[in-house]
Formats: C-alpha cells, structure tokens, sequence
C-alpha cells in the first residue's frame, strides 16, 4: 500500500501516529515506525534537555523516520533547532503556521507537515513552504483546529494543493477509515484514539477501560478543560465534569462548578478539575472525571492490541476495503 507519500518520508504504509501529548512516548511513536508507519512524538512544552532526550530514546528504538509535533500557540524556535541538531527528519507544525520557521526547518533539512482546517490554510501553508498537509477533521480527538467534517475537508484540500500529500486526520480509527480517505485523494491517514488502546501508550487502565466502553456519540467538543491557551477547542469523553458544566449553563471559568476540586494526583502534583492532563499510569484518583480526550472514532475501539498489530489490522483492512468496493462498483 505504498505510494509517492510513503516514499517521500520514508514509510511502507500510509499510517500517521497522531501525537497525543501525554500519551505518546518514545516507545508508542518507535512502536509505529518500526511496523512500518509514521511515529510521532509530541514535544512542543517542557525543557530542551529533556526534548532531547526523548528525541534520542527514539531514535535508539527504532531506525526508521519519525516525526516531533510543535504546538505554534507558543514561541518554539528553541524547540525547532533542538529537532534540527538531533536532524529530526520531519517536523509537525499545529495551532497556527509559521512561513519563517518552515523555511528554517528546510534550512536544517526536515521536511514539514503542516495541520490545517479549511482549503484556504492549506493554500496559505503550501504557499508558505510546508511539504506535508494535515487535513484535520472536527471529529478528532484532543485539541481540534477545524470545524469542518473529515469527509467534506479532505477532498477540498486535495484538490487545493494540487500534487503536494494530503494526511487525513480525524474519526479515522479503522482500515475502512483509511480506505475512504484513501479514494478521497489523500495520501494517509492520521489516526490517535485507536492508539490509545496499546500498552506502548502512556495512560491510565480506567482510561483505556472508558474508551473500550464508549460508542460514536460518547464524546463532547468545546472548551470545558482548561488547555492552556484561549480559544482552544478540544474533544474528550464525556464525563461527569462535562455534565454538571453543562446543566450549570457552560459558565467561564472562575464560576464553574466544582472548580479548584482535587480529583487525582500525580507524581508532579494534585489534579484539579477541569484540568488539562493526560491521565497517566501512575495518576491516583478520579481517573473517570478527568480529560479524556478522544475522537469519535472511539466507536470502533473495543479491545487492547500493541501498535504494531494495530498498524497490520489497519493496512489488511483497508486492503480488503478497496479491493470490496471495487468488487461492488463492477
């Protein structure tokens, strides 16, 4: 299932690692290269000691190519040479784009994949240097740019960027996933909440537990947790901090209810609601009325298997996909 994408970065099938912060590590984004795929590891907050760090504990675990994901809500300059001197091969820009920092990545020899959530900011990135556009779908998981569906923007952005590669992301959790993004002109897909269920990814069990539990309609979009940023739009499992903030009428923050509640700890400190934190295997508390991101996608996840498997599943089930549908269309 190779094709000029997959030759270009480097890959033998058309799978992407979305890079889940807080539930992709080293061995979760090593795990996807070395089955064939794209890993990707997000590193855009932390100290650059510790960035490159983990930016080596890849590579020692695998040698294909992967790529470090740079949140551009925050200055990452430091960050983008860190990823240069250690020749990250690609690099991932989200939240905004920035032409100075693509041609600066090219200057260091990385290729880079720029997320977009409409036609035209595909244009403005292609126009801006990016090599790789994410066309992301509003039924992602986590922090969501877009607020159009994976099926309506894939094909406009394809047809936008001309013979530049377009990944999907967004509600793509299975080979039919990929299939259908696949006929609709891109060149991958993107996929993170059917990750989650892996042991290479660094959560919690119960969070692993809500997840396997969930359907299609399990999920919430909007700005209830506390991201970081202003403005930050966002899909996580529904829970009971979702409820009681809605039945409260979504008041801003300083008069929601519950708020400064201590619902878990972890080893770097109390949790409170309405936090933005990945619950992590070593978090003790309330793991349920915490963030739990997820895309809606979360319908197809029921069951526990390592990355590798999850990337074989995936590819054998788009095969069989495209080879079903050309079977009915003749």
């Amino acid at each position: 299932m190779t094709n000029p994408f997959c030759e270009r970065v480097g890959i033998d099938v058309p799978v992407v690692l979305a890079p889940m912060g807080g539930a992709v590590g080293p061995e979760l984004a090593a795990a996807v290269s070395n089955a064939g795929g794209l890993g990707c590891i997000p590193l855009w907050e932390g100290e650059l000691d510790v960035m490159r760090q983990q930016i080596r504990a890849v590579r020692k675990l695998t040698p294909g190519p992967f790529a470090v994901n740079l949140n551009l809500n925050w200055p990452q300059e430091a960050r983008l040479e860190v990823c240069l001197d250690e020749a990250v091969p690609i690099v991932s820009m989200f939240w905004g784009m920035d032409a100075a920092m693509i041609e600066r990545a090219h200057r260091g020899g990385a290729l880079v994949m720029q997320t977009v959530g409409s036609a035209a900011e595909a244009r403005r990135a292609v126009d801006g240097g990016a090599d790789i556009i994410v066309a992301q779908g509003w039924e992602a998981g986590g922090h969501v740019w877009g607020k159009v569906t994976t099926m309506a923007l894939v094909p406009v952005v394809v047809d936008a960027v001309g013979a530049v590669p377009v990944v999907a992301a967004g509600g793509i959790a299975d080979g039919r996933g990929l299939a259908a993004v696949l006929a609709l002109g891109a060149s991958a897909a993107w996929i993170g909440t059917r990750f989650l269920m892996s042991p290479e990814a660094t959560i919690h069990p119960r969070y692993r537990e809500r997840l396997a539990a969930a359907n299609e309609t399990s999920t919430y979009y909007g700005t209830v947790f506390d991201v970081g940023w202003p403005d930050g739009p966002h899909r996580t499992l529904r829970n009971d901090t979702v409820d009681a903030w809605e039945r409260a009428g979504r008041p801003a923050s300083g008069h929601r209810p519950g708020e400064g509640e201590r619902l878990a700890e972890s080893p770097e400190g109390d949790i409170v609601r309405y936090s933005c934190m990945t619950p992590q295997p070593d978090t003790v508390g309330d793991i349920d009325d915490l963030s739990l991101w997820a895309g809606q996608g979360v319908g197809l996840v029921r069951r526990q298997q390592p990355a590798a498997e999850i990337v074989r599943d995936i590819v054998a089930e788009a095969g069989t996909a495209l080879q079903s549908a050309v079977s009915r269309a003749s």
